[in-house]
């Protein structure tokens, strides 16, 4: 067998680096015209790759799947994997990172400035985790001043909470306690500026007990 030619040697570092970086298979074709190669000189030179691989005992191999080549991880290892994707990547999120998928969720699209608004708290830290699972993407720019990144939900996060869109999301008024409720926790809650002042609750018993009295007889 002839030895490669230095063309064909960065032809194959290319053809690694260009499979390494893709998050899809790539087909030979498009190899093929990036290094300028006949494409059965390009399928050759992977199926070479492959074969290093798996004499060289990888952890990963160069495989041949819908109609293209990627790196994936080598099929003995699933079992490592397995444990470093459930162990690692799929931790719960904390509660502030809940609360700020509700507000993109609810309010989409919706820049950071406004998550923090609502929230009171800087978001980035939250969003960059948001955004590195994969539950929250960039949606657009605003119009306005600045053209603020807008953001919104991604499919993942459909998948994740089982819905089929976000018409399916739990209307807000299913979290938010009656009026009435309010009104009672906001009187109950009211202190008054001046500590001499009776209360509302006072001045109740107050009025009732007055018209209970009976007015003396002269």
């Amino acid at each position: 067998m002839s030895e490669p030619t230095a063309s064909e040697v960065l032809a194959r570092r290319a053809i690694e680096a260009v499979v390494l970086a893709s998050t899809e298979p790539v087909e030979a074709g498009l190899l093929a015209q990036l290094v300028e190669l006949p494409v059965t000189r390009v399928e050759a030179l992977c199926d070479e790759l492959g074969r290093e691989c798996e004499e060289s005992e990888r952890g990963f191999v160069l495989a041949h799947v819908a109609g293209g080549y990627r790196f994936q991880t080598h099929p003995d290892l699933s079992a490592y994997v397995e444990r470093f994707v459930l162990e690692g990547q799929h931790a719960r999120l904390s509660g502030p990172a809940l609360e700020t998928l509700a507000i993109v969720a609810y309010k989409q699209p919706i820049s950071r400035g406004q998550m923090s608004a609502i929230r009171g708290v800087n978001v980035e830290a939250t969003l960059t985790t948001l955004l590195q699972r994969g539950y929250v993407q960039e949606v657009g720019r605003d119009p306005g001043p600045g053209a603020a990144v807008l953001y919104g939900t991604t499919r993942e996060f459909l998948e994740r909470l089982g819905l089929p869109s976000l018409d399916a999301l739990p209307p807000l008024g299913d979290f938010v306690p009656d009026p009435s409720v309010v009104e009672a926790l906001e009187r109950g809650l009211r202190i008054s500026d001046d500590p001499q002042e009776p209360s509302e609750a006072d001045a109740d018993t107050e009025a009732e007990a007055g018209a209970d009295a009976t007015p003396a007889s002269d």
